[in-house]
């Protein structure tokens, strides 16, 4: 008896161990996407509460300066530094507790002169599920190089950004040389957008005329691609890496396509690919006395199947691709007197 118990096999068999192993990558294989779903899910929650703060500091803004911040001021048009003004994003950093980088910085001197903004990154500008919101643009011999990206764009309106022959802006909640008050919001605080996700270095081209007129688009994809030139002279995956720049590329987007959707470049130009998926600028705001900007800067996000976006009235919320681009663009606009549903 005692033999047959000094006998008896006490460790795995190899097939067992395989066994084993087997069923524990199987359970991680399993457990895998329900992690990568909490992670997405908290980094949502983040970008939500970003939004969130910029939309406070921008409300703080409207409260001390008794007006909401230009995207840009140029006292004259033509051959200036397109460099030379500040974005919104500059304009409210003491309300974001970012007093100490606003004190060492002019806002009535070109930011790429100021060394102050070299390598500096404000966190709150960037959203933790875009992985190129930590990577730095050499802007040099620019002073303030390298710079950092905004993943997040003011309201821009629809199609129109600035027109230089009579100072007029878009339909949206920003533009240059003017300085809106909430009070103009007349389709409602709660029914306006002010700011929502974009993509940090998002190619774009910019300085070619629109295609068939200055109208604004039916709000149908293939007819907004339709108005954009086949081909760039100027292409590069630069959109939305300069924070502090005061131009539309850089700080903003447009209702002209709703959330994430692609519009597609029809044949190789500069530094981009035919197909791919760009913005586009008709010409650099400030650049000239006579041409008005017109733009298709598209908010995207890498949150499946959205965007993160925050209201006038400082609410956020998730905005689906599936909107309906008339309701996305209705809520672009700060004066359309459209009616829109809750339910979008």
């Amino acid at each position: 008896m005692l033999n047959m118990k000094l006998n008896r096999r006490t460790a795995f068999t190899l097939i067992e161990l395989l066994v084993v192993i087997a069923i524990i990558g199987i359970l991680l294989a399993m457990l895998m996407p329900a992690i990568q779903a909490v992670r997405e899910a908290s980094r949502r929650t983040q970008c939500l509460n970003n939004l969130r703060q910029i939309a406070l500091a921008v409300h703080n803004y409207e409260t001390a300066q008794r007006h909401l911040p230009p995207s840009a001021e140029f006292a004259g048009y033509g051959g200036i530094n397109t460099n030379s003004s500040w974005s919104i994003h500059g304009r409210i950093l003491p309300y974001l507790e970012q007093g100490n980088v606003y004190d060492r910085v002019d806002l009535n001197v070109a930011w790429d002169d100021q060394s102050a903004i070299s390598g500096l990154k404000i966190p709150i500008y960037a959203c933790p599920s875009d992985p190129e919101s930590d990577t730095p643009r050499d802007v040099s011999p620019k002073l303030a190089s390298p710079l950092f990206p905004t993943t997040y764009g003011f309201n821009f309106g629809s199609w129109l950004i600035f027109d230089p022959l009579n100072n007029r802006i878009g339909d949206g909640m920003f533009g240059p040389n003017r300085r809106l008050r909430l009070r103009d919001v007349l389709d409602g605080t709660s029914q306006t957008l002010l700011v929502a996700d974009v993509k940090a270095r998002q190619p774009y081209g910019r300085n070619e005329p629109l295609v068939g007129g200055t109208d604004l688009p039916p709000p149908d994809p293939s007819a907004v691609a339709a108005r954009i030139p086949a081909s760039f002279a100027w292409c590069r995956p630069n959109g939305h890496t300069e924070w502090p720049d005061g131009r539309v590329h850089h700080q903003g987007f447009t209702t002209t396509l709703g959330p994430n959707q692609r519009l597609l470049l029809s044949m190789d130009s500069d530094q981009c690919a035919a197909g791919t998926d760009i913005d586009y600028t008709s010409r650099q705001e400030g650049t000239s006395s006579t041409i008005p900007t017109f733009a298709v800067i598209t908010s995207r996000s890498y949150h499946t199947g959205l965007v993160n976006a925050a209201l006038v009235d400082g609410s956020t919320r998730p905005v689906s691709n599936s909107i309906d681009l008339s309701i996305w663009r209705a809520l672009g606009t700060r004066a359309g007197r459209e009616i829109i549903s809750d339910n979008y």
